[in-house]
């Protein structure tokens, strides 16, 4: 018998979690497998109200694996990272306007990490229009092609990097961004992830510049088209946000992205991630 109670939002992705309080989230171990198993079969949970505090928003992911306390010093809280455009709040805020394009996080890390395997956002404010989060299921796109594409795809590689993703929302970049940008390495990835569940998925999103080995404009236009293949309307979970609301989703088979807001909104998102030990190959 399951410990969770979900109700399925989209044929594609995402349940609702009902009947479950944050205490009883932050302290049972059995509670926390069952929510890494709906994870794998939902992609994302969704528990509207939960009110789940920072202290304990910590202690949850930490019954899921191993919390990422990289970014402390963002947050009274370690293990919290504020996503806000307030710079007061966040320095690196501008960055995370490149959140509004579908991307995978930890596909341009500083090293060899692996992507996080889940992300937590919990609702501080919410903005009075936008900033609704939107996610779609890579492993579906990838169930979706044709056996010729699996055959095809499965050898493409893929180079991705940090100005790509912000390239989107910065076109004209300084030459200081530009080289703050191009500190951080270029990654080649797969553009099927094998994962060792042996599951299979389609790494796209923001920072996926182009394809190696393919004329450049030719391996961008089928990244756009696979891109838009996985988040046809048809294929999303569009989240509107509640103060209180927690979502979680599995970061290495699910696409996300923030919808804009006003850089002066007062929306704030509490995330906590959960590291990952799954390659991208």
């Amino acid at each position: 018998m399951s410990l969770l109670t979900i109700n399925k939002l989209t044929s594609s992705v995402g349940a609702e979690v009902v009947g479950v309080d944050a205490d009883r989230l932050a302290s049972d171990d059995l509670l926390g497998d069952a929510v890494m198993e709906a994870l794998e079969d939902n992609g994302i949970l969704v528990f509207r109200g939960l009110g789940l505090q920072p202290e304990k928003q910590v202690e949850f992911c930490s019954r899921l694996g191993e919390v990422d306390y990289s970014s402390d010093g963002h947050h009274p809280v370690a293990g919290i990272y504020p996503i806000t455009l307030d710079t007061s709040k966040n320095s690196s805020a501008a960055i995370l306007r490149a959140t509004f394009d579908w991307h995978i996080d930890g596909c341009t890390p500083t090293g060899d990490e692996c992507p996080q395997k889940a992300t937590v956002l919990s609702a501080v404010a919410v903005a009075e229009r936008g900033g609704e989060t939107e996610f779609a299921n890579s492993y579906a796109a990838h169930e979706e092609l044709t056996d010729e594409e699996k055959r095809r795809f499965g050898s493409l590689r893929v180079v991705h990097s940090l100005e790509a993703s912000q390239r989107r929302v910065t076109p004209d970049p300084t030459p200081e961004q530009l080289q703050r940008w191009r500190q951080r390495r270029t990654h080649e990835h797969p553009l099927v992830w094998t994962h060792r569940s042996g599951r299979k998925s389609l790494v796209l999103g923001a920072s996926a510049d182009y394809i190696v080995g393919m004329d450049l404009d030719e391996g961008r236009a089928l990244l756009a088209e696979l891109l838009d293949r996985t988040t046809s309307p048809d294929k999303i979970y569009r989240h509107s946000w509640s103060v209180g609301d927690t979502v979680i989703w599995d970061n290495q088979g699910v696409l996300h992205r923030a919808a804009p807001y006003e850089p002066g909104s007062p929306r704030e998102m509490l995330r906590t991630t959960v590291l990952g030990n799954d390659p991208i190959e």
